[in-house]
């Protein structure tokens, strides 16, 4: 293998925000943020749905707002619809 060419392969740790689960892996993702666990630092990637909170994995279904987005928009065609 050339020298210089690969990026840092290294522990990582990835940060569920929206359940606070993390979980460490390896991976080249570049990032600012660290973390110490165990008295060791690694660096941190925040990320807002892995497989603990994702509806397929864990079986739970979350309704989405979209009534809300849909009679918005209606209602901004409405007020096309009344000006022709």
């Amino acid at each position: 293998m050339k020298k210089g060419i690969h990026p840092n392969y290294r522990p990582v740790v990835f940060w569920d925000t929206s359940n606070d689960f993390k979980f460490t892996t390896r991976s080249t993702v570049d990032t600012r943020d660290t973390i110490t666990i165990d008295g060791v630092t690694y660096p941190l990637v925040k990320i807002e749905i892995s497989s603990e909170s994702h509806p397929f994995y864990t079986g739970k279904k979350i309704f989405v707002d979209t009534a809300g987005r849909v009679e918005k928009f209606n209602q901004r065609f409405a007020k096309k619809q009344d000006k022709k």
